[in-house]
Order: C-alpha cells, then structure tokens, then sequence
C-alpha cells in the first residue's frame, strides 16, 4: 500500500551547534556527502532552524509498543544505530524524556502485524523492528535497528513519532501522553544501493522504489527527515549510524 503525504503541522530541524555532530569511524571514508568528515571540529554557531512538513503515518502503525533501545529482535540485517536528537521548536532547547517511537519493514519489505503485504511468508510475532526510546537529559534517543528494507511503491524509510508526558506500563509498554510529531526518516540512495544487493535484502521479490521516484519524500534533505549517515566500518555488511535532530511544538 502506498502512503500519501498530509504535511499540516511542521516541524523544525535543528543544525549548527544544537545539532549532534557525528564522527567518522577512524580510516573509514564518510558514505554520504551529508557525514561529516573525519575528525571534524564542533562547529561554534548559533543554532540555524529550517520547518519542514510532517509525514504520514501510514497503514502500518500499531499502537502500545515496547520501550526498549533496540527493535531489531531476531531479525537479519545490516546494523543500524540511530541517534536522533528531539529540541523545542521555539528556543531549539533539547527536550528530555520525551518517548521517540519508530516502526519500519525488515529486509524483506514486511512490518510485523502485517506480514504477506508485500509477498513474503515469514513468521509474524507484531512486535519485531517496532518500539520507542526515551531522550536522555540532551534530548536524544539511542535506536537499534537494521537497514530497513522496502515494500512496493515506497522507497526505503523509518516510521517515527515523537510523545511527551507519556506513562511507562508494567508490560513494558507505554500510555497516553501527548504526540507532538509525526514523521518518517530517510536514506541516501548511494547507500540504499550498496545494502539491497547484499543478502537478505537482495531476496527482496519486489521492484524498488527509489528516493527520487518516491511519492512522500520531496529532495528536501534534512528538513524532510533525510538521515546523516555514516559507516560503521570499511564494508556496508559493518553497518550504519544515522543521525537527525527533530524539533517539534510542544504547545
């Protein structure tokens, strides 16, 4: 099923000093022409704020996941750690505590709940590559995933939510709060690349679509939810980290 896009409310991405800035893995060259290079130096300058749309959540979102910093479960794939860093809109301040809530398809282009949607017989436990993780006191939240892979008529990305106030549960899982953002994340096609012809990806039965022939991201980078990436070793079967700083409006 193909999302469509709703953009209303907007959000504020943050860059320059309020930014978290991402240091290449020593030796290994940057993957993307957003990473930063190696050894590179804090950028000393006022915070700049671009608005972008927001996203929508599409057909595959379930509610009352877990709380946990890694999703990926049993699932196969190339590593991915995400850091994603939630600000105040207004002042650019970080924002602490706040649930960051994620949920993508595996290699295969399956979300869990919803597994045979894109032509593949798996297992289906409905809780694989899905949950949400609390921003420490500089308002980021730490993710591990793997590499999403894609499912017709969309090109690869990540799902996200950003709550406040929310209530942690016994189970695991959270409740109520506020939801300030909703959103989805990004990966450059250069990388995309290297990863879909590697296994298990490169099982994927279904034509794929890519950024520039997607129907919801709009070549706007960053401000669209465009990850910075960076390679986590010498090889893409090493991984990735991906970085994004998300300003949302809390009134």
């Amino acid at each position: 099923m193909t999302d469509t896009s709703i953009g209303r409310r907007t959000v504020l991405i943050a860059t320059g000093a309020t930014a978290a800035t991402l240091a290449v893995t020593a030796g290994a060259a940057p993957e993307s022409p957003a990473a930063s290079p190696a050894h590179a130096e804090p950028v000393a300058a006022a915070a700049v704020c671009t608005l972008t749309k927001e996203m929508t959540e599409g057909p595959y979102y379930l509610d009352g996941q877990l709380v946990r910093s890694d999703i990926a479960e049993d699932k196969t794939g190339i590593p991915l750690k995400l850091a994603l860093t939630v600000v105040d809109d207004d002042t650019c301040v970080p924002i602490s505590n706040a649930l960051v809530e994620l949920w993508h398809a595996d290699a295969l282009g399956e979300y869990s709940g919803f597994v045979g949607n894109n032509g593949h017989d798996e297992p289906d436990n409905g809780t694989f590559l899905r949950g949400g993780a609390l921003t420490d006191s500089s308002g980021v939240a730490n993710v591990t995933s793997v590499y999403p892979g894609w499912y017709r008529g969309r090109c690869i990305h990540i799902h996200v939510k950003v709550h406040t106030n929310v209530t942690l549960t016994s189970d695991g899982s959270f409740t109520g709060g506020q939801e300030l953002h909703t959103g989805q994340l990004f990966f450059a096609e250069s990388i995309t690349t290297r990863v879909a012809a590697l296994p298990p990806y490169s099982t994927n039965t279904v034509p794929r679509t890519t950024l520039a022939q997607d129907s919801i991201y709009d070549e706007g980078g960053a401000a669209s939810g465009l990850l910075t990436l960076t390679a986590l070793g010498s090889s893409p079967s090493a991984g990735y980290a991906g970085r994004l700083t998300l300003g949302v409006e809390r009134s």
